[in-house]
């Protein structure tokens, strides 16, 4: 009987864990707050990717690193200091990946 409850007690710790980490507000995502700068968490970044933004999304937390869509014109110098991504989009435009370039 015991057991069960402990079990029971660490499911419903687990599942707490789980919408806190979601961070949701009404059914939508909470942003990080803005990063002033270049990009040098790549963790946090890496995150941040993960939850797939949009572009609009994207430039209200990372506003320093120039966002390059597909189809943007762009040089192709090299950038040492991650200030500029060039994205890989999904069907619905959200970001799934890319690169610094």
């Amino acid at each position: 009987m015991l057991l069960k409850r402990m079990v029971l007690s660490l499911a419903v710790l687990l599942l707490l864990a789980a919408c806190a980490q979601m961070q949701s507000q009404g059914g939508e995502t909470v942003l990080p707050e803005p990063r002033g700068g270049f990009v040098t968490d790549m963790a946090a970044f890496e995150q941040f990717i993960a939850t797939r933004p949009g572009p609009e999304d994207f430039r209200r937390v990372y506003p320093d690193v120039l966002l390059v869509l597909p189809g943007d014109i762009a040089t192709r110098e090299y950038r040492m200091n991650n200030s500029r991504y060039f994205a890989h989009l999904d069907e619905a435009g959200r970001i799934t990946g890319g690169q610094f370039q």
